[in-house]
């Protein structure tokens, strides 16, 4: 078995790691916070000092870390993996950084080193399930070298060229959050028109937010917004699509939308919740919110 490390052990990252071992690898593991890391050595990982030591000891490297400025942070420097990583080593990029952060990695990384763009779609239950769905960019015959690492974590979509997966999870999230947003204005009309909330789930449930609807309803109607993915995490890869939009010459008013509200639900205090939490904010603010006309009106 391959030993495979570990750079960021949060909750997908410690899903990785669980998964990994229970399917027998050796895992590396390293985290800023040594207390993350703790579980995971209890269960048979070996921690690491530092980055560089995970690449150092490691058959592949997997960062999952929360941003690009994480990304940096463990990949350069005399302590970054890219300083300890040996010919052969294989980087897999697992995180939400957007193609740009791919570019530069590569530019860090030593030429003898093979880097795929990973990220998933799923939650870390998923993760520890071997249930995943991860898209991949980069060279089809690394991905055969990695397969067996990376099919251990759940299905693979090969999406293109170094740099594609990681935009493709920039347009899975820019759905999800816009589905969420719909689905919150439209349970705001219907309370504002009276329609009951058990009959709207029924009217939403012949359109095409019916899967959302469905999956959605127990944390509405409970008010539980327990996270299974964090608001604010949606909201900084929603702000990396607005750059990265922005970049391309693109102005996507429904994605700026869904940002707004994704704020809003931050400043509300949701950023610790799950992401669906934006359609409780939704909800509260629709109803106070200025109308196009009073904006637009003398005096306004």
């Amino acid at each position: 078995m391959s030993c495979v490390g570990i750079l960021g052990t949060g909750a997908m990252g410690s899903g990785f790691a669980e998964r990994l071992l229970a399917c027998g690898h050796r895992v590396r593991v390293w985290n800023r916070t040594r207390a993350a890391v703790d579980p995971l050595v209890a269960l048979g990982a070996a921690a690491a000092q530092s980055p560089a030591e995970v690449a150092a000891e490691s058959d592949f490297v997997i960062t999952s870390v929360s941003d690009a400025v994480a990304l940096r942070a463990v990949s350069e420097g005399a302590q970054g993996f890219a300083a300890g990583a040996h010919p052969g080593l294989i980087a897999l990029e697992m995180s939400t950084v957007g193609p740009d952060a791919i570019r530069a990695l590569r530019e860090t990384l030593p030429a003898s080193n093979a880097l795929l763009d990973a990220p998933v779609h799923g939650p870390p239950d998923s993760a520890r399930a071997g249930s995943l769905v991860i898209f991949v960019g980069g060279d089809a015959d690394v991905l055969e070298q990695a397969r067996p690492v990376v099919e251990l974590l759940g299905s693979v979509l090969h999406i293109g060229p170094l740099g594609s997966a990681a935009g493709a999870k920039l347009i899975v999230q820019t759905t999800l959050v816009g589905t969420l947003a719909l689905l919150g204005e439209a349970l705001a009309l219907a309370e504002a028109l009276g329609v009951p909330r058990e009959a709207m789930f029924d009217v939403l449930a012949q359109t095409p937010l019916a899967a959302q609807a469905q999956r959605r309803r127990p944390m509405v109607e409970s008010g539980d917004y327990s996270a299974r993915f964090r608001l604010s995490l949606a909201r900084k890869d929603m702000d990396l699509v607005a750059e990265t939009a922005q970049r391309a010459g693109l102005h996507l008013r429904l994605d700026e939308a869904g940002r707004r509200w994704l704020l809003d639900a931050e400043d509300d205090g949701r950023g610790h919740q799950d992401y669906t939490a934006i359609i409780a904010t939704i909800q509260e603010r629709a109803r106070t919110a200025p109308t196009a006309e009073s904006e637009g009106a003398p005096g306004a």
